[in-house]
């Protein structure tokens, strides 16, 4: 059983900026209209994090095919993950720290990975209670703390401070 743990995001900040600005330029490279955005717990001040860095990519529905063409040059598709139209998820976990990437049509249904950023950057009762989630399941189960994590997000979904999130 592959189990979660997690450390204080104080701890990264420079190294996992720097890291995500190094593999923002590369996707820009290839893609340069894409929207390139900083997410997960590494882009939030005072969180707690495994320590991995996750991106989201975001484009227009004409080029998402291209895109996923072109990323799968760059990461692994990340095959645990769902794959549609829409949404293309890939990972690096051989960098240092391990790497994700969401490729998501713009205005789409998982086009959420930058408001969930954005609502926990404006929140901090709901950053305390992921965090306070994340200290219930250290050193626990991966799966389990995966199926609390999207319930307490599902939550997060339905709040106005999240459907009031704009660009």
């Amino acid at each position: 059983m592959e189990k979660v743990n997690f450390f204080d995001n104080e701890l990264f900040t420079t190294k996992n900026e720097q890291f995500f600005l190094i593999h923002k330029t590369k996707i820009k490279k290839l893609l340069p209209a894409a929207d390139v955005q900083h997410v997960g717990s590494t882009a939030i001040p005072n969180s707690i994090t495994k320590g991995d860095v996750d991106i989201q990519v975001r484009v227009s529905a004409e080029q998402f095919s291209k895109a996923e063409e072109l990323l799968s040059s760059l990461y692994e598709g990340n095959d645990e993950s769902i794959k549609t139209d829409t949404f293309r998820a890939f990972k690096d976990d051989t960098s240092n720290p391990p790497l994700g990437v969401q490729l998501t049509v713009i205005e789409s249904e998982f086009d959420f990975f930058w408001k969930f950023r954005e609502v926990l950057l404006k929140n901090k009762n709901y950053l305390e209670e992921y965090n306070s989630l994340k200290k219930e399941y250290e050193n626990k189960s991966m799966d389990d703390y995966r199926e609390a994590k999207d319930q307490f997000f599902q939550r997060l979904m339905k709040t106005l401070e999240f459907k009031n999130c704009k660009e």
